[in-house]
């Protein structure tokens, strides 16, 4: 099947209680381990594209790497998805380019800036008769802390979603989804040691009473595994108190109204641990196509447990 939008998606999520997964793509390697998993499960999937991986790989090469992984698994809906683009024009841009869906991330600016920006997007993603399809939109409000390519957000910045908000947000927007803010945060440094990790179930809980069958988001969530941590560190990284979201959370919440779980740091650490430990176990190899394939056996292996055991998504192609 060609590129789907998160439309019939998210719906087919909801109603049945589980997410899907959106992972964020850099190259050859992390889209066959994704797609490969995706396919063999029978799961839908998202690949999603950062300013850091547009910068790093040109979205033209992302989005053919993303076609080939269509025509080696036609059976399974797969989405291209812009991740955190944070102005119209970029957002144009990938629809111009034949992205699927989009973000459009206004949490940094006011309310009705951010409505105004989103609903731009929207406006022009939406209009079938000028685009010819419907590229689905993803909106945010309240905003994540920590660092992820170019979305960099401290601490004492970090604002929980306002379930207020919602409502009016959606209605004069239009957008297909919405990304919250419950406690979840960009990077592999969630938590500080001794804090005990806690996503904000109660304002999900209220969010989604006020936008009853709404898709909602959940952006930062890698639970930053730590058997993979412990290889790093093992083989010459230094990777102290990396810490994610409890995966048990995480699945409580895609039984709810989450329909998106984002994961990139999980990818990440994933393929670091491979490689740092396959260039200790073999310090003779120099041909990247070995110590890359055990790279993209542990991206298979991540995105596998994900489809499984915390997503739910397994068979629901």
């Amino acid at each position: 099947m060609p590129l789907v939008n998160t439309k019939e998606m998210f719906e087919k999520a909801y109603k049945e209680g589980y997410a899907i997964g959106a992972f964020n793509v850099n190259n050859m390697e992390i889209v066959q381990g994704i797609t490969e998993a995706a396919g063999e499960l029978n799961s839908p999937v998202i690949l999603q594209v950062s300013a850091g991986a547009r910068k790093y790989a040109n979205p033209k090469y992302l989005k053919h790497l993303v076609e080939a992984a269509i025509e080696n698994y036609p059976n399974i809906p797969i989405a291209l998805h812009l991740d955190h683009g944070d102005s119209f024009e970029i957002c144009k841009s990938c629809i111009d380019d034949g992205f699927s869906s989009v973000m459009i991330d206004g949490s940094k600016l006011d309310f009705e800036e951010n409505i105004k920006v989103t609903k731009m997007v929207c406006d022009y993603a939406h209009d079938v008769k000028a685009r010819g399809r419907y590229i689905t939109v993803e909106g945010e409000l309240g905003k994540l802390a920590g660092i992820e390519d170019a979305v960099n957000v401290k601490d004492e910045d970090a604002q929980f979603t306002n379930p207020d908000e919602v409502e009016e947000f959606v209605k004069r927007t239009g957008v297909d989804s919405l990304a919250i803010a419950i406690g979840t945060s960009h990077g592999a440094y969630k938590f500080k040691p001794g804090q005990k990790p806690r996503l904000r179930l109660d304002i999900l809980e209220e969010v989604s009473r006020r936008l009853p069958g709404f898709p909602i988001v959940l952006h930062g969530a890698s639970s930053v595994p730590q058997e993979f941590v412990k290889i790093i560190n093992e083989n010459g990284g230094a990777m102290p108190n990396a810490i994610g979201i409890p995966e048990d959370q995480l699945r409580e919440a895609a039984k709810r109204a989450v329909c998106k779980i984002n994961i990139d740091s999980d990818l990440r650490v994933a393929l670091t641990a491979a490689i740092r430990k396959h260039f200790n176990d073999h310090p003779d190899h120099f041909d990247p196509r070995q110590y890359l394939t055990d790279a993209r056996a542990n991206i298979k292996e991540l995105v596998a447990h994900k489809i499984k055991d915390v997503l739910g998504s397994e068979n629901k192609a």
